[in-house]
């Protein structure tokens, strides 16, 4: 028996709206609806199995084909812009993908629904209608199958209803249910109903008399009451009712022979608008499809090389071409060793393979060789790209390199495609050649993906029978750096960015990587002595737990966790979830006082997740020479901040007494010294200067405890009378207030109620007047320009502001009052160390700037140079930028980590 399978498209939108975050591409197009539907409606095909298939949509406008349809129906509350604006690509994704949508003027889904399935039930079809409006199940047959999909505690479930399960479920027939809407009516479509009677009643009413008809025909037999007054007075809006529920099936519209016979919804066209989308969780779908082509014919001009006298002509060429730049790329494997090397000048686009007397060590140097040359490289990531290069150099040249630094031996003349990228949209989650080619060039290539299906890059590498696919790649990721790079630095340069790229970004890139060479020294034996000293006390409160549970249990596990603390011991305040209770930290952090065993699991928690993170990840992560080498992302943050990863060093918990002796384990080598250098409240500095507060200014100049003044001034206190209370509240304040802080968010901080915490807002706006302009101006100049600023222009966009959403709304305020703040911060901090970095080398000093935590440079200084360092810190840190007040820093030194800061 064939099968059709229906899709209600409005209501699957709007489930899938409402059921997937607000995903946004990265031209700031909602994507979350279309991501959602297509998920669902592959679901459902996957699980139907159907022959033929088909969408019915509303018109965006509908005409209706009655008066009185217009006058309710037409009255129905508006899409929210984020859902709307998606409908019509949803459409455009179904008919790219050979699916029928189905709409027509003055009708409205409903009925294009049962019309169709009226039809195909008459031809022989098995049929479901999968919708989550529940008017529907008066089409349900025994033919025709609604399946509702619903959300519950297990996730969504799918009820299917045939005719014997609507009776079954309320006791009335299919048809029978169009009058039991007609009494209790519907507010979300807009159908009256008769006052007073709800859904108990109507279908008691209708499952007795059958029909609304033969419930007016014997009132006089029926209970007497208001509501049965009410269907006599309302008996006119009963009977508007049931015209308004009743689905009406004899649509002018055809089920033609084949029109909705499934086929390959895997279409190069809907591939296209994946990538066009950014869906890039449905792009594998494709995979297995001949879909998955380009819409560029660049790569008619690719060509691999690997005869030596081919590779030495080119490079000749490119030293003589007179190019301003050439795109590179460079493919290596798991092992670190190039396996080759795409370069192109836009017409002419290269692979070198490595075979013969083409080694990865000659290519290398040969790159080396036309950087020295004069020939700007454009590479997808400069830094990556060094330690490859670096990887293959003998040990001098390799020594010089942690010498003189990575620009001056290595690539003194290159450049960062994804960093400027990256610049110029810092909310994207990747900079890649296929995402770039598809937003700065507007082509689309293949993705890795595309070319190695399910195998990894390096292990195409080691495959002779993906070679033709690896020449592919690289010369995509060339072509699209050369014919990007001119493109997006134009676009940073008229965001009046390029001086952030040119003065602070591609320079950092050479200092990260300089930075990265070095590491830092990691005592292995005392880390170790540290994690059994954790284990020691992680044991001690696993039994401790245990005895005040009355039972042994899997502290990890938050379910058996929730059973424990909210059932079997009765604490009050537990809060249910899908899943059972929330055991997260703020849940239980609230609770803690009210019984000494919530105690004891948070701290078992923060020791295990030291162990786990710190000590465990650190010993995985220390190479042979016995230093710790952490990456440093520069293209993760939107505000600009570095991160650090593999392992991220910025998020040791130091505030914990536990958490500090982690940087015990960190030393400096023999004959050096730690320091470290940290920014005093850059933030609150940047404040008052972007602000031009006279207050906080004046304060900060008169060199005054600056959460004092601040605590002064809010609770009217003479300064010498402040109290220590009142110092941490209104250092809560003037941190809260940088990053959008509410009075309930305060309120929580500080430990007050929330009119106490708006008192404190509200005081704190009043002493400082200029502050509350500022910040209310910096949302005001975001909702118009979409973006917030940095003090050096650097912009961060902020989306969420035009959000319907209310929480959206509320983040995006938040967003653009700290961005600026933050961001500008993070600015300075990275002049900051480009300047140490490049003075350092620049004086010929054998002292290395380590690591960067946030506001905090660590240079390893040796003891000869030690006072020349710290006077070289101190210049280029506090001189990193001229503000309206002076920038300050505090200089420790120490032989571990923990000593210096």
């Amino acid at each position: 028996m064939s099968k059709l399978l229906l899709i209600d498209g409005h209501s699957i939108a709007n489930r899938a709206f409402y059921g997937v975050p607000d995903l946004t591409n990265s031209q700031g197009q909602h994507t979350g609806a279309i991501f959602g539907f297509m998920n669902m409606m592959l679901k459902f095909i996957e699980d139907e199995q159907p022959d033929n298939f088909a969408v019915a949509f509303d018109l965006s406008a509908p005409t209706f084909r009655h008066k009185m349809f217009e006058a309710y129906k037409g009255t129905r509350k508006p899409m929210l812009p984020e859902l709307k604006e998606q409908i019509p690509r949803i459409q455009e994704m179904l008919k790219a993908m050979g699916v029928p949508v189905v709409t027509k003027e003055g009708w409205e889904a409903d009925d294009i629904l049962g019309t169709l399935a009226r039809i195909g039930e008459e031809k022989g079809f098995d049929v479901t209608i999968v919708s989550g409006d529940r008017d529907l199940l008066q089409l349900a047959t025994e033919k025709v199958k609604i399946s509702i999909p619903k959300t519950k505690k297990t996730g969504t479930e799918i009820e299917n209803y045939y005719a014997a399960d609507v009776k079954a479920a309320y006791d009335v027939t299919p048809k029978q249910f169009i009058d039991v809407k007609a009494l209790q009516g519907d507010a979300s479509d807009n159908i009256p109903g008769v006052e007073g009677i709800g859904p108990k009643t109507a279908q008691k009413w209708i499952a007795e008399y059958g029909s609304i008809e033969e419930c007016h025909a014997h009132v006089d037999e029926m209970k007497k009451g208001k509501v049965l007054q009410n269907f006599i007075d309302q008996w006119d809006m009963a009977v508007l009712s049931k015209e308004l529920a009743t689905i009406n099936v004899n649509a002018p519209i055809e089920l033609e022979e084949g029109s909705t016979k499934l086929g390959n919804l895997f279409t190069e066209e809907a591939y296209l608008l994946c990538k066009q989308y950014e869906l890039k969780k449905l792009l594998p779908r494709f995979e297995a499809t001949e879909t998955a082509k380009v819409q560029d014919t660049t790569s008619e001009t690719f060509k691999r090389i690997y005869e030596l006298a081919d590779v030495e002509e080119f490079f000749d060429m490119l030293k003589k071409s007179g190019k301003d730049f050439v795109g590179a790329s460079i493919m290596a494997g798991d092992d670190k060793r190039i396996k080759g090397v795409a370069l192109s000048v836009g017409d002419s686009t290269i692979y070198v393979d490595c075979t013969g007397f083409i080694t990865s060590d000659y290519l290398a140097h040969k790159l080396i060789e036309i950087s020295k040359a004069g020939v700007k490289l454009c590479f997808w990531n400069l830094k990556d790209t060094m330690h490859l290069i670096f990887n293959l150099l003998n040990e001098d040249e390799k020594a010089a390199v942690l010498e003189k630094g990575g620009k001056a031996e290595l690539f003194p003349n290159a450049d960062d495609v994804a960093v400027a990228a990256y610049l110029h949209n810092p909310i994207k989650n990747e900079y890649t050649a296929d995402d770039v080619a598809q937003e700065i060039l507007g082509i689309i290539i293949p993705a890795p993906a595309d070319l190695f299906g399910k195998k990894k890059l390096s292990a195409a590498l080691e495959d002779d029978s993906f070679l033709e696919a690896v020449t592919t790649y690289a010369c995509y990721n060339a072509y699209v750096a050369y014919a990007s790079y001119e493109k997006v630095i134009a676009e940073i340069e008229k965001e009046g960015m390029l001086d952030i790229y040119k003065d602070i970004e591609l320079p950092l890139t050479y200092t990260l990587f300089d930075m990265e060479l070095q590491g830092i020294a990691m005592d292995a034996k005392a880390l170790s002595e540290f994690g059994d000293k954790l284990s020691v006390r992680i044991n001690e409160l696993e039994q401790c737990i245990y005895k005040q549970a009355g039972e042994e249990f899997n502290i990890n596990s938050p379910k058996q966790l929730g059973v424990i603390l909210f059932e079997k011991l009765g604490i009050e305040g537990g809060k249910k979830t899908k899943t059972g209770y929330s055991t997260a930290a703020d849940v239980l952090e609230e609770l803690s006082a009210t019984n000494p065993i919530i105690s004891d699991i948070l701290e078992y928690r923060q020791l295990a997740k030291l162990r786990s993170t710190y000590v465990e990840g650190l010993a995985a992560c220390l190479d042979e020479d016995g230093r710790i080498r952490s990456t440093f992302m520069q293209t993760v943050t939107a505000t600009g901040r570095i991160s650090s990863t593999e392992p991220n060093l910025q998020n040791i918990p130091i505030r914990m007494e536990l958490g500090r002796e982690i940087r015990k384990v960190f030393f400096a080598k023999e004959g050096c010294t730690f320091l470290d250098a940290d920014y005093s409240q850059i933030e609150l500095r940047v404040l008052a200067h972007m602000s031009g507060d006279e207050n906080l200014i004046n304060a900060f100049k008169a060199g005054q405890d600056i959460h004092r003044s601040t605590a002064s001034l809010v609770f009217d206190t003479p300064f010498d009378e402040v109290t220590d209370l009142q110092r941490r509240r209104a250092k809560a304040v003037n941190f809260g207030i940088v990053y959008g802080i509410s009075a309930f968010g305060l309120a929580k901080d500080i430990g007050v109620g929330r009119k106490e915490a708006q008192e404190y807002i509200d005081n704190y706006f009043k002493a400082y007047p200029a502050m509350h302009t500022f910040l209310e101006d910096l949302k005001s100049s975001a909702k118009e320009t979409g973006y917030a600023t940095t003090m050096y222009g650097r912009r961060r966009p902020v989306p969420e502001l035009a959000s319907s959403n209310f929480m959206t709304k509320q983040f995006g305020e938040r967003v653009a009052m700290n961005s600026p703040i933050q961001g500008t911060a993070a600015d300075i901090i990275k002049i900051a160390m480009v300047n140490v970095h490049d003075r350092l080398l620049r004086e010929g000093l054998k002292s290395k700037l380590l690591l960067q935590v946030h506001d905090e440079l660590l240079v390893e200084t040796y003891d000869d140079e030690r006072q020349v360092v710290e006077k070289l810190i101190a210049e280029e840190m506090e001189g990193a930028a001229a503000l309206s007040v002076q920038l300050e820093i505090d200089m420790n030194s120490g032989k571990t980590w923990d000593e210096a800061h």
